[in-house]
């Protein structure tokens, strides 16, 4: 494996955020839970959800569904240890969630500078499966360690309203919203048997290789195998041809740039944005290749 982890603490050193810096030193085994939770509690408004950036592209201060994924991403990095700070977050979504159980694509925002068109322009009136999908499927991976937030009506609510509109699908839905609607029938598995024959379905859409254009997006943007599923065996992993996964991880590791980090193909709606993509993607990088066996001299 060519990772160079040193080089990857030296560039989260220099350009990360402080969350992707104790998310970092987490995975090394050099941190406690503790100090990554006060990292992403600077995102945390009093109402339970996060804003603030987040997600890069949504700098606003208002709680948004796509910091809600965000924050459940570290609640699970720090398993098996848990935080209350789950299910006040879960009791924000049930409040902000709409009648049909789904959630918006994003929330209104006072001041819309620097966040991307797609979250400051959505329509907060209506769910949508891509935004219902990425809180309820990351919630569903801290619910495997967490009881309480694997009872809250909020993710009840949530999955029944992914597994209905999923259910209804006939023609793929856009490339971001497949991902996450794989990945969160992949997280609802082991407990929910409606999600076995959702995950064939959701297969006609998923080419072997997994490469699906990204509408809309950059030049050359597009979602990949490890969008999809990026744990060989895992329940998703079906969906791409023999080898994809493995493949997609050789790539991954490969990707490492010069200066330590990695990076995303896609577009940022400022300066700030685009270098806290690549904290993040360091971040992620590592973690996903932590998490498939590939870098296994790291504790736990």
């Amino acid at each position: 494996m060519s990772v160079d982890l040193s080089r990857a603490a030296s560039f989260l050193a220099g350009h990360g955020r402080l969350l992707d810096r104790r998310r970092f030193e987490f995975l090394l085994g050099e941190t406690e839970p503790v100090a990554v939770l006060a990292a992403v509690d600077g995102y945390r408004n009093g109402d339970g959800g996060y804003g603030w950036g987040l997600e890069p592209d949504l700098r606003a201060p208002e709680s948004q569904p796509g910091g809600a994924l965000h924050a459940f991403e570290v609640f699970e990095d720090i398993a098996p240890v848990r935080t209350p700070r789950a299910v006040e977050l879960c009791d924000w979504l049930n409040s902000v969630t709409l009648p049909d159980g789904g959630l918006p694509f994003a929330l209104p925002v006072a001041d819309a500078a620097a966040c991307a068109p797609f979250w400051a322009q959505a329509e907060h009136t209506v769910s949508t499966l891509q935004s219902t999908a990425f809180a309820a499927g990351a919630a569903l991976r801290v619910a495997a360690h967490d009881p309480a937030v694997a009872a809250h009506p909020w993710l009840a609510r949530a999955t029944t309203y992914c597994f209905d509109t999923i259910a209804a699908l006939d023609s793929a839905p856009h490339a971001i919203a497949l991902s996450f609607a794989v990945r969160f029938l992949d997280a609802a598995y082991e407990q929910y048997p409606a999600a076995a024959p959702l995950l064939e379905r959701l297969g006609r859409f998923v080419p072997e290789t997994g490469l699906v254009p990204v509408e809309g997006g950059s030049e050359g943007e597009t979602m990949r195998a490890l969008d999809f599923a990026s744990v060989p065996g895992s329940p998703a992993s079906v969906l791409l041809g023999a080898g994809v996964i493995e493949a997609g991880l050789d790539e991954l590791a490969a990707q490492q740039r010069e200066d330590g980090g990695w990076t995303v193909d896609f577009a940022s709606s400022s300066p700030a944005a685009a270098l806290e993509w690549r904290g993040y993607a360091t971040v992620n990088a590592v973690l996903t290749l932590k998490r498939a066996g590939r870098l296994a001299h790291l504790p736990r």
